[in-house]
């Protein structure tokens, strides 16, 4: 194509992507309106409402960004060509602009190759700036001829600085990615990926894909995204919106389950048992021993009528109950309703007559039928039940004795309400919560870190994806608690998925080669059976800086922080905790600002990141500052280092005063 055509086909599609943006508004803008006029066309209030809520939420999924492009490539199959976007779009006819990348036609962009062309002739990839068309290039894979990963659009657009929150990849998803976007909602996927694969994206594009697919069974049942902490989350909030998707519900595990306020925190020994799975077991004898044989028969008396149920018909209503198997509370009120019934029927076999409701209600709630209930299966909340235990843990047969001391109550709360519960004791009442009542289950669920999840904090989770699926994200390597996981079977077993796929992504197009060659080093000392990372990259820069002193140490990060700022990107300094807040000390004396994680509104180029809170979030220059202090401040510190190392998408620069990690010596 000479550069006068291809100036031509450029204008051309320029002139389409003004002609989609306008498409889109005018789409907005019936839905706007509908919303408006909604209640004056509905039939009753409950439909007005309902279609209130259907065009609002489609209103906020037709919003257009300026500044992101509506497609981003374009399929040409037997003499029709079909753009490929994020979301659909179409002119006033119906017919469509703008193909939503989870069509089924859209899956060629990312699939067809030379090998298997699946129809298509061309493929084309655009090239934007801020929303701009500004060029494409185009693969025709019917003349044999096929970029893939040495395209220049998508490697500039992989390697795009990376600024704010993170963004979809909707134009770089590559063929093994896809195929699990695409994976059927009943499968579960355990995706174990090394660092820079996209593993994250690829948990996100897919809730996306099965809302596409699935929207109205998803939509009632839900769809649920955990992370680890509140930065991750405000990290990558960003891409579902970005897709059309606005009703996804995102959650850290802590705010999932959190029935009681946080006011004590465990020490090291105690959270490691709270944490360990013979605690459900613990809770569920604790729970289930409180059920007693009756001792005496039931006397009620209904006016002129005296009603008697002997000991054995009880007898036999406790013990079917609980062969039953039901949720605890669901238990105690079948219990309930077949003590009643034995009332019932003696009273319809003395009178003739059937009671009515306001009967029942009353047998069900009487002194003797109450009475016998507290006796032999007594009303129990979460909270008595974990308070009973840590208060005496000496039922608890399946743990040691020092660890029954480590979760004893040193001062026991002289009630349930007054208790100062930890993180690890909010495990143990949603444990207690899922043995009285069962949890509402979400359509599909998406753990991201799962790495670092605890057999109770699984069992959390199962709880709400019984009757739906999970899409498992993490990467044995960077397991950095103390209960991490060695092996993903483990976790799917406490999650209740043994069966799930576990698939490895090894293939990075993030981090660049010389990041993954340096962090591989650690792998052999962190005890996983995972593969070595391998990145597309040979762009980036790595530099491991000596500092003479330690007291030059923290000058020297400031001229690394001033050299970085000249620099396109954002920027990290990640550090041990406990030396955060001197080195913010230090950049705002230098006048440079900056903030951490934790300052969801702050929108500076230079973040201060605790290595405690920077799994899964990713800077174009990372500064790490003092490898050996990261690595002390916690048992798996060899493994919390892997986790830091790898943040880095363009640059790494890594400042030591002491000896690096003996894995990290460089001959």
């Amino acid at each position: 194509m000479s550069t006068f055509d291809m100036q031509e086909e450029l204008a051309a599609e320029r002139s389409h992507l003004t002609e989609s943006r306008a498409a889109l508004k005018r789409m907005r803008g019936r839905a706007e309106a509908l919303f408006s006029t909604g209640d004056k066309v509905a039939g009753d209030a409950y439909t007005a409402e309902q279609l209130g809520r259907h065009m609002a939420r489609r209103v906020k999924e037709l919003a257009d960004d300026p500044d992101t492009p509506l497609f981003f490539g374009r399929l040409d199959i037997e003499e029709s060509a079909y753009h490929v976007g994020r979301r659909h779009v179409t002119d006033d006819a119906g017919e469509p602009m703008v193909l939503d990348w989870r069509a089924p036609l859209s899956r060629s962009f990312y699939r067809a190759s030379v090998r298997d062309p699946q129809g298509v002739a061309t493929r084309r990839r655009f090239g934007f700036v801020k929303g701009e068309l500004t060029s494409f290039e185009d693969e025709h894979l019917d003349r044999g001829e096929e970029l893939g990963t040495s395209s220049r659009i998508l490697t500039a657009e992989i390697e795009r600085p990376r600024v704010g929150p993170m963004r979809d990849i909707v134009a770089t998803i590559q063929p093994e990615q896809d195929e699990l976007v695409r994976a059927e909602l009943g499968d579960s996927i355990c995706v174990q990926g090394a660092p820079g694969t996209g593993k994250t994206a690829v948990g996100l594009h897919r809730a996306a894909f099965l809302l596409y697919l699935h929207r109205e069974r998803l939509r009632r049942s839900g769809v649920l995204i955990v992370g680890p902490n509140t930065a991750f989350l405000s990290y990558i909030s960003a891409v579902l919106p970005t897709l059309g998707e606005v009703e996804v519900q995102q959650s850290t595990l802590d705010e999932l389950i959190q029935r009681a306020k946080i006011k004590a925190t465990d020490e090291p020994a105690a959270a490691l048992v709270k944490n360990d799975v013979r605690m459900a077991e613990t809770l569920k004898t604790l729970l289930w021993n409180r059920i007693a044989e009756p001792a005496e028969p039931i006397m009620v008396s209904d006016g002129s009528y005296r009603w008697r149920i002997d000991i054995e018909p009880l007898r036999r209503i406790i013990d079917e109950a609980r062969r039953e198997d039901l949720p605890y509370s669901v238990g105690r009120e079948r219990v309930r309703a077949r003590v009643v019934g034995l009332l019932q029927r003696q009273s319809e076999y003395r009178t003739g007559n059937s009671p009515g409701e306001t009967w029942l209600r009353k047998m069900s709630r009487i002194a003797p039928v109450t009475g016998f209930l507290e006796a032999c299966w007594p009303a129990v909340t979460p909270e008595s039940l974990v308070a009973e235990l840590l208060t005496d843990p000496s039922a608890a047969e399946l743990l040691t004795e020092e660890e029954r001391e480590a979760i004893r109550w040193a001062k026991p709360p002289k009630t349930a309400k007054s208790a100062r519960w930890t993180t690890g004791d909010l495990l143990l009442l949603d444990e207690a919560a899922g043995l009285l009542e069962r949890e509402n289950s979400f359509g599909h669920v998406v753990v991201d870190e799962a790495q670092d999840l605890s057999p109770m904090a699984a069992r959390a989770i199962a709880r709400r994806s019984e009757h739906g699926s999970i899409t498992l994200l993490g990467d044995l390597a960077q397991g950095t608690a103390p209960w991490a996981t060695t092996d993903w079977r483990e976790i799917l077993a406490h999650l209740g998925k043994p069966d799930a796929s576990v698939v490895p992504l090894t293939v990075g197009f993030r981090v660049p080669e010389a990041v993954v060659t340096l962090a591989n080093r650690l792998l052999p000392a962190l005890g996983v059976n995972v593969p070595e990372a391998v990145s597309l990259r040979r762009d980036g820069d790595l530099a491991v800086i000596p500092v003479a002193e330690p007291d030059e140490l923290d000058a020297r990060t400031l001229v690394e922080v001033t050299a970085a700022l000249e620099h396109e990107g954002s920027i990290a300094i990640i550090a041990a905790d406990a030396a955060v807040d001197r080195l913010r000390g230090h950049l705002t004396a230098a006048g440079i600002g900056h903030a951490t994680p934790d300052d969801l509104e702050a929108e500076a180029r230079v973040m201060v990141v605790p290595a405690t809170l920077v799994k899964g979030l990713e800077y174009d220059h990372v500064i790490v500052h003092e490898p050996a202090d990261i690595v002390a401040a916690e048992p798996r510190g060899l493994n919390r280092l892997y986790v830091v190392l790898t943040r880095a998408v363009t640059r790494l620069s890594v400042l030591h005063a002491k000896p690096l990690p003996e894995p990290l010596n460089i001959d």
